[in-house]
């Protein structure tokens, strides 16, 4: 029964005719979902929420979901349940000149994989880390004649665990002093735990998914009603639900609130074609993109308010603590705030006796309390889910168990992201010809191999600087990847035949809303996000934030001359197969025109479209080669849409006679 199962398997991905599909529209459903709900809107939808006028973000991000994410990802799924290829050939069958398209997605899913494990390695690290009694990270190290490490009581215990205990981080970039050890071993399980669900393709991964799209919201759900009961928690939601509503004139609130939608839906990472490739022809994929769309933004609120009821408690906390060192100093002037609370003492009490004090004494150690300046006062990115978040479960009771199940939940969320930007890369290989005969375990073997020996570098002292730097020019090329497959289909193969071909997959035929985003609204704004993003990289000389162990403190540093060459080589290095491409098709193009009526000397050639001439021609019969699929010139009037293989007519014969 195994074997027969197994047999059945290869069968099916030998081949786009028989290719392997979900085994319930569930499957699929939780698989896209894992893979767009990541850890972007657990450590980023948050930071930006709060910088770019709290509530008020919500109403542009809302609006660019339905501009931008929405109509990008029907195409990427509609496109992948028509052809049913991995993003390459996918490309290459709208139109041979976009070959290069397909590629520069699995190049860009490469990169993204090669440093999104080590981000999982991190949180298998800290997850290992939380099954203590007490936090490792609760309190500073201690010397050998019992002193306080004076970097760790210079920064705090959690940055001091993050630098210095989990990076072991260098000076720079440039000192990458070798490779740590307990890193490296954690960067080898994660490798293994992701070869293990994607060695037998969906088949797998796609059972693994219900875990690692469910899981989350459990977490999230047990974190609200935990978090709603913390002290402050109200304060937390008030300051980010108050909209500042004159942050919307902002141009910059609308292009990170553009960001936040495409790479929150992870388009162009050719993972969405090849999940749609996945799917039964006929399924309904306009609606899928509709409930998609919809949990994908109620998660990244839903998750933004779990995160700052939390944060409120950190920010009380810390606004009480010094609260309590400015009161100190103020009682013998203002004996008024002797036996009182700290919570009973209104903001703008303390602010009229500190303002007070400060004329009478204006050299003075009063540190200026704000609850809203400790509310703006988080992160983004590692630094929020390693350090702040990791110092918030130091003041709740019962830390270790909150800290394990927070990483837990990192955890599941960067294993279904990666799973999907693996399956990206996976699809492409597996469509082309030469490594069809490979098996599956081993080709991703080989694959998680490289990506491992390439990830070798961000398990150095220089690791997270490195990390930076792929993650900031890394996918640089997505945006514009995305803005081409939009024009290729909208204006090289039409939007009419992609119309015709949704309505005949789905039975449901796109409308107004649909054409107008294609058309005239999505490329819009993609182009002015494009042109904007290329302004402030040429404008800005990139600079990273590296540990100084002296000042037991962030510095910023410009990157050497080296790294930035690096980073121009990781920039360009999804748009040069899309050059290539084009100019191989126009080769290819200008040779066949040239050889179109060059045939050979004494040969007589003629096409045959019957049967009963077949016994006559003898030796001299042999087929007619097969005409390619969305050849250029025959997709251009015909109005039938994208032809696959199936269904072209029956083949020409084709007589050559000496």
């Amino acid at each position: 029964m195994g074997d027969t199962k197994q047999k059945k398997e290869e069968s099916l991905e030998a081949g786009e005719d028989a290719r392997v599909t979900w085994d319930s529209p569930v499957q699929f459903f939780f698989t896209v979902l894992g893979f767009c709900v990541g850890l972007g809107n657990i450590w980023r939808f948050p930071y930006l929420c709060q910088q770019n006028g709290g509530g008020a973000f919500i109403i542009p991000f809302l609006i660019m979901l339905v501009v931008v994410g929405m109509p990008l990802l029907l195409l990427e799924l509609a496109l992948g349940q028509k052809l049913r290829v991995g993003a390459a050939e996918a490309w290459k069958k709208v139109h041979p000149a976009l070959a290069g398209v397909g590629y520069g997605s699995t190049i860009v899913a490469t990169i993204v994989g090669c440093y999104y494990n080590v981000i999982i390695a991190w949180c298998i690290f800290y997850l290992g880390s939380s099954f203590t009694t007490t936090l490792p990270w609760s309190s500073c190290p201690l010397t050998e004649d019992n002193r306080t490490i004076a970097e760790c009581e210079d920064s705090s215990e959690t940055q001091y665990f993050w630098f210095r205990t989990t990076l072991d981080a260098s000076g720079s970039i440039d000192d990458p002093v070798g490779i740590k050890y307990w890193t490296f071993l954690c960067l080898v399980l994660s490798w293994v735990i992701v070869y293990l669900i994607l060695m037998k393709g969906i088949a797998s991964s796609g059972k693994v998914v219900y875990f690692t799209a469910m899981f989350p919201y459990v977490v999230l759900t047990i974190f609200f009603f935990r978090g709603i009961t913390l002290k402050g928690a109200t304060a937390g939601l008030s300051h980010m639900f108050t909209p500042k509503l004159e942050m919307l004139l902002k141009p910059t609130v609308w292009l990170d609130a553009a960001n936040q939608v495409f790479y929150s839906f992870g388009l162009a990472f050719g993972s969405i074609i090849s999940f749609g490739s996945y799917n039964n022809p006929k399924k309904n994929c306009v609606k899928d993109v509709i409930i998609i769309s919809f949990t994908n933004a109620f998660t990244a609120i839903y998750a933004c308010a779990v995160i700052f009821s939390i944060l409120g408690f950190k920010a009380v906390h810390l606004f009480e603590k010094c609260l309590e060192h400015d009161v100190g100093i103020l009682m013998p002037m203002y004996p008024e705030f002797k036996n009182r609370n700290m919570e009973d003492i209104p903001q703008d009490e303390y602010s009229l006796a500190m303002n007070g004090f400060t004329k009478i004494h204006p050299q003075n150690l009063l540190k200026n309390c704000s609850l809203v300046k400790e509310l703006d006062d988080s992160a983004q990115g590692t630094g929020f889910a390693f350090i702040v978040m990791a110092d918030v479960f130091t003041k709740i009771p019962g830390a270790p168990f909150w800290s394990a199940l927070f990483f837990m939940m990192l955890l599941s969320l960067g294993l279904g992201s990666q799973i999907g930007i693996m399956e990206g890369v996976m699809s492409t290989l597996f469509d082309q010809p030469s490594l069809k005969h490979i098996k599956k375990p081993v080709l991703v073997g080989c694959v998680a191999v490289g990506c491992f020996s390439i990830g070798l570098v961000f398990t150095t002292g220089a690791g997270e600087y490195w990390l930076t730097l792929f993650d900031s020019f890394g996918a640089t090329g997505l945006t514009f990847i995305a803005f081409a497959e939009l024009l290729s289909v909208m204006y090289v193969y039409g939007h009419e035949k992609f119309t015709k071909d949704i309505e005949n997959m789905t039975g449901v035929r796109p409308g107004l809303y649909w054409q107008l985003m294609w058309r005239f609204v999505s490329p819009t704004l993609m182009a002015a996000v494009i042109a904007s993003s290329t302004y402030f990289m040429l404008t800005n000389k990139p600079v990273y934030t590296a540990w100084n162990r002296n000042t037991a403190a962030g510095e910023k540093k410009e990157y050497a001359g080296w790294s930035l060459g690096v980073a121009a080589l990781l920039a360009m290095s999804s748009l040069i197969p899309i050059l290539v491409g084009l100019v191989v098709h126009l080769v290819k193009r200008c040779n066949s025109r040239d050889n179109k009526h060059a045939y050979e000397a004494g040969k007589f050639y003629r096409v045959d479209t019957t049967a009963s001439t077949v016994p006559m021609l003898g030796d001299n019969y042999e087929d007619f080669p097969d005409l390619p699929v969305g050849d250029e010139d025959s997709d251009s009037d015909s109005g039938t849409g994208i032809v696959m293989d199936r269904e072209a007519g029956k083949p020409f014969k084709l007589e050559v006679m000496d």
